[in-house]
């Protein structure tokens, strides 16, 4: 599985941006191996990066020189190290494709893609007349989803009539 790219170098000692492309903080705990074309990388740590992304140290990467070898190289981990979801905790490839509806079963759409990050996670739907509306992923508006479907009880305006 993809969990992230590797971004600029950030500093002198080593450490890289990243942009996370997967939603499981595990994926840069300390320890995490990672791996990006011919290297296996452990994380050594890592942090916040502004709204977009984070900082991350990897063991053995210790200068900006070797750092600017891995830029742009994507991050990889075997889907079977990764730790199951929780509860109520769903990994974003699970949702994307779902049909979007309403509460009372109108088609809003379907979600295309899941925005991770920031403030708060997002689903975007596209309506069927072409619009792309991102949702807040929080239970006060998207429920768990079922049988393909996920109910959406979107605040007034949100999405266009």
């Amino acid at each position: 599985m993809i969990v992230g790219r590797v971004g600029r170098p950030h500093g002198v000692r080593g450490e890289v941006t990243v942009v996370p492309e997967g939603d499981d903080p595990e994926d840069f705990a300390p320890g995490a191996t990672l791996h990006a074309g011919h290297y296996d990388l452990q994380v050594h740590a890592a942090r916040p990066y502004r709204d977009r992304g984070l900082i991350v140290a990897f063991a053995g990467i210790d200068d900006r020189n070797t750092a600017e070898t891995l830029r742009g190289l994507l991050l990889t981990r075997p889907a079977g190290e990764r730790r199951a979801p929780e509860e109520g905790e769903f990994r974003s490839p699970a949702l994307v494709g779902l049909e979007a509806v309403a509460p009372d079963g109108t088609v809003l759409g379907r979600v295309v893609d899941v925005v991770t990050g920031g403030f708060q996670d997002r689903l975007v739907v596209a309506t069927p007349r072409g619009d792309e509306v991102q949702v807040p992923f929080v239970g006060q508006i998207v429920s768990d989803p079922a049988d393909g479907r996920i109910v959406i009880d979107a605040p007034e305006g949100l999405f266009p009539d």
